[in-house]
């Protein structure tokens, strides 16, 4: 829109406005984009507020997130290297305006699919589920939406697990996030989540007091993936914020740039309008003497 307007500005500054429709046509405009900026300035201080809250969700996250790393590492687990069945976690929100999050994520994981064609996916938010249906329709096995409003729970992250589960088993899962690197900053970023077939051929396991039941394995796959959940999605909430706050900011500083230029398109046209009357006034006043 800011680029549009600029545009606009141009065609107005290049050609001559000698009339009152072009002046109102700029005061409407000019007003236009200060409304547009008290917009973006207030959802960059709605994000700004965010923000600590998004840091803090990532540091509880990210203390359950290197306990299971630390298990898998000592247990040695590791990805099947036969892999028939692969389900990719792609995972996004449902908000906009903030900047390539979701792009970002779109295109990785259609890199991961030109790999993998016949991949499952399960799509946790609906602007990447959006994405993924234009091109990848026959893949998208299940989505969830309602995602991103606010910073994500462990609740949130084992009700999804759990319908996940309901899909059946697959040799490798695999999670897509965008990986929170500082508040300019963010990377996507692929995760194992180990399956219990994983965990039950990790060379290690014995290291651990773990039940040698099936159940047992399944149960810590399934607590392992609802931790990953967790991690991947707190981090892209944190990426989503910062990428808001960084949009919002850009898009408040072009609108104060196109505020400036309008003011003195509107002012030099304002001014060009009065003196054409002072010329009419004037030529009429010549000619009556």
């Amino acid at each position: 829109m800011f680029r549009l307007g600029a545009t606009t500005a141009a065609r107005f500054a290049s050609a001559p406005a000698r009339n009152y429709a072009t002046l109102r046509e700029i005061e409407t405009r000019l007003k236009s984009i200060k409304n547009i900026e008290k917009i973006t300035k207030t959802m960059k201080i709605v994000a700004s507020t965010r923000m600590g809250k998004a840091q803090r969700a990532i540091a509880a996250s990210r203390v359950y997130s290197s306990g299971d790393k630390e298990f898998f590492e000592v247990s040695e687990t590791k990805a099947p290297e036969e892999q028939e069945k692969t389900l990719l976690i792609a995972v996004s929100s449902d908000k906009g305006l903030c900047g390539s999050i979701h792009s970002s994520i779109a295109k990785n994981a259609r890199k991961k699919l030109a790999e993998i064609p016949n991949a499952d996916v399960v799509t946790i938010g609906d602007k990447i589920k959006v994405q993924m249906l234009r091109t990848h329709a026959d893949n998208l096995v299940l989505s969830f939406n309602g995602i991103g409003k606010e910073a994500p729970t462990f609740y949130e992250s084992s009700l999804i697990a759990d319908e996940i589960a309901k899909l059946g088993s697959y040799d490798r899962v695999e999670v897509l996030y965008n990986k929170f690197l500082s508040s300019v900053a963010f990377e996507p970023t692929y995760v194992d989540s180990f399956t219990a077939a994983s965990i039950d051929a990790s060379a290690k396991l014995s290291t651990f007091e773990v039940d040698e039941e099936a159940s047992s394995t399944a149960a810590v796959a399934q607590y392992s993936l609802a931790n990953t959940l967790l991690a991947a999605m707190s981090e892209g909430y944190a990426s989503e914020i910062a990428a808001r706050r960084n949009a919002m900011d850009n898009a408040s500083n072009n609108a104060g740039d196109m505020i400036n230029k309008y003011s003195i398109l509107y002012n030099r046209t304002r001014q060009a309008v009065i003196t054409n009357e002072l010329v009419d006034i004037i030529t009429g006043a010549s000619s009556l003497g």
